[in-house]
């Protein structure tokens, strides 16, 4: 490859992966696997190797990943929480094996798994929890001490302890509990956690501790950061010393040579369908800390450790069936019920698939051998047809609704509906998505609850819910008066709920949560978007034809014309939103924000553009009028730079405005 070849594939995959590390630490909702992930980034080391000309200062791989956001207070790392090298192959150990005994030829190792969650630092004085932060970029995290203070296992105070200790630990959701996490949000129609990594990064994130402390996280400490009156020679002695303070540990293997190290790390690899947890490699380290003064890091990661990734497990099976659900918009999703096959870690015996689309693409047949592995270590899917059986015969879709008997029909999307909007699987889970939390968040009205008030004939509408009497839920199963009357509380309090809650808690198709806001902030009564049509949505900034006609058409049918009528007279308020300024000095224009600023934060800047008309992103793209930058502002202005975008100082920016 020239240099010119090799100058526009590093831009291609740094802008890649900057990409990737805001959704995968930023957003908690990577769209690629982390092997994938890696395999990008060790083709930019590579190509960095052979052209060093080319690696910029910022480059993604001389940084940790994350930024510390905005939403939580910023802490600064007294030690920097570095980031791990890491190899692939057996060989590539041995690689770092040859580059520590140059410097330490008696170096003794310690094997650990390496943990999949959420990296955080946790300071102690005198024995009491005081601080807990995210890693962030490894420079600044977050300060998240309310959250990790939910976390069980974690000691809040110490006995014995030290003047002062920072250990460094990672947060971690167990298969268990994140299954019960899917199936609540399967159950609310919400979209499903895609990994136990995501979700306890998600969990650990939460601006209110009490939906932290629903989701059951856990913790391993791995590391002392900093102490204070105690001196310890190892990476063992420390590991014990932090388990008799009562830490919770992981177990680690002591080895004198690479060969022994080898050996406990596929060790690792064979047993980690045993664990409760998520792994995705183990960690070789030096052990003698001395031995690590020597070794000493690079800009990113320490040279006395490495960290071995293993590969994404994929397996063969049987497809013995297709179910077909059907969800709340009235879709029917066939589902492929497998022989049960045991793969990273659970028992696998079913898993989406999908649309008739992608049957047809895949070529599934019932009775065919496919491959499947599971996306992110935990969502199972379908990768290919291995075996076609000799006697299997396509897939064919029903012609009728399995839940009512009702025709069917496949629309634009590929999508197959059931025709019958009162059909009763539509319903169930219509009226779970209803009272979901970013809906009209009713507490204790579960789906069980909701199934029997379906079942006894008092739910046949989201009116209905305004109806209901304690008399009526003391009379279902298992109901306690003060339950009841608890729960009576609960709906009666969603009447004075804001409009975008209803809008969307109403499942109109292609409208999710960010659309009904946008919707509040343009229209200021539930009447005036009821009496808009298609082309008044059009105009909202992200607004397309098709969300505008799914709206238009869903205020035209009688039946919404008559529900809205029976919420207003059942005394739901439908709260204005405030309103979006539609003028203004920076009407139409969007802002990205990076760096320091002199006087301002961020979000007062963010406050202000919004208030004169315009919107900000959280990416550089063609779209983008201004980046506002202020110190140390990192790769969105050098994206900035290179599409040409204008750049702005504070004091410009308030010019602008005066």
């Amino acid at each position: 490859m020239d240099i010119k070849s090799a100058q526009l594939r590093v831009a291609e995959l740094t802008q890649t992966l900057e990409y990737h590390n805001n959704l995968y630490y930023n957003q908690d909702s990577p769209e690629i696997s982390d092997y994938e992930y890696d395999m990008l980034l060790r083709e930019l080391e590579e190509l960095e190797a052979a052209f060093p000309s080319l690696k910029a200062a910022d480059s993604p791989t001389n940084r940790v990943g994350g930024s510390a956001g905005e939403k939580f207070s910023p802490v600064v790392h007294a030690v920097p929480m570095e980031s791990l090298h890491d190899s692939f192959s057996e060989e590539e150990l041995r690689e770092f094996d040859r580059r520590v005994r140059e410097t330490a030829p008696d170096a003794r190792y310690i094997v650990e798994p390496k943990f999949d969650g959420l990296s955080v630092s946790c300071e102690y004085r005198n024995g009491i929890f005081v601080r807990g932060s995210t890693r962030g970029d490894g420079v600044t995290g977050e300060d998240v001490t309310d959250n990790l203070m939910t976390i069980k296992s974690l000691p809040k105070r110490i006995p014995n302890a030290p003047e002062f200790l920072e250990v460094r630990g990672e947060v971690y959701m167990s298969f268990n509990s994140f299954d019960e996490l899917v199936k609540r949000q399967e159950e609310r129609e919400e979209k499903p956690a895609k990994n136990p990594r995501n979700a306890a990064a998600g969990s650990l994130r939460q601006k209110n501790a009490k939906i932290t402390a629903e989701r059951a996280l856990d913790i391993f400490v791995f590391n002392i950061q900093q102490i204070s009156g105690v001196t310890l020679r190892s990476h063992r002695e420390s590991l014990d010393y932090l388990s008799q303070l009562g830490f919770p540990t992981s177990f680690y293997t002591v080895c004198d040579t690479i060969d022994e190290a080898v050996e406990a790390i596929q060790k690792i690899g064979d047993n980690r369908g045993a664990y409760d947890y998520a792994i995705d490699g183990a960690v070789l380290k030096v052990d003698n800390f001395e031995t690590r003064e020597l070794l000493g890091s690079t800009a990113k990661y320490p040279k006395w450790a490495e960290a071995y990734k293993y590969p994404p497990e994929e397996k063969t099976t049987k497809l013995l069936s297709v179910e077909i659900n059907v969800g709340r918009t009235g879709v029917l999703t066939p589902v492929g019920i497998f022989e049960p096959v045991f793969l990273a870690g659970t028992t696998v015996s079913r898993a989406t698939l999908h649309n008739k689309d992608f049957i047809e693409e895949k070529g599934i047949r019932v009775g065919d051998t496919v491959l499947i592995r599971k996306a992110g270590e935990i969502i199972p899917e379908v990768l290919s047809v291995s075996e076609h059986a000799p006697d299997a015969e396509p897939f064919v879709f029903p012609q009728v609704c399995p839940s009512c008997g009702s025709p069917v029909s496949q629309d634009d999307e590929a999508a197959i509906r059931c025709t019958n909007t009162d059909c009763p699987a539509q319903l169930t889970r219509h009226m779970i998505h209803f009272v979901s939390r970013d809906a009209m968040d009713i507490d204790g009205l579960g789906p069980a609850v909701i199934e029997q008030l379906i079942a006894g004939g008092l739910l046949r509408s989201p009116a209905d819910l305004y109806r209901l009497t304690t008399e009526d839920i003391l009379a279902l199963d298992r109901k306690a008066e003060k339950s009841a009357q608890n729960l009576i509380k609960a709906i009666e309090a969603s009447k004075a709920n804001e409009l975008y809650r209803l809008i969307f808690a109403l499942g109109i198709r292609n409208i999710g949560l960010k659309a009904a806001k946008l919707i509040c902030e343009n229209f200021l009564t539930i009447d005036d978007i009821m009496n808009a049509k298609a082309e008044d949505f059009e105009v909202i900034d992200g607004f397309g034809s098709v969300m505008a006609q799914s709206l238009e058409g869903y205020f035209k049918l009688e039946s919404t014309v008559a529900l809205i009528s029976q919420l207003k007279e059942l005394g739901l308020q439908m709260k204005p939103s405030p309103q979006k300024a539609r003028g203004g000095v920076f009407a139409g224009k969007t802002f990205v924000l990076t760096g320091t600023l002199p006087t301002m934060k961020r979000s007062e800047a963010s406050k202000l553009i919004e208030e004169h008309g315009g919107k900000t992103s959280s990416s550089v793209s063609k779209k983008t009028s201004y980046v506002l930058a202020g110190e140390e502002a990192g790769s969105k202005l050098t994206k900035a730079q290179t599409l040409g975008i204008p750049i702005l100082s504070e004091e410009e920016f308030l010019q602008m405005l005066s």
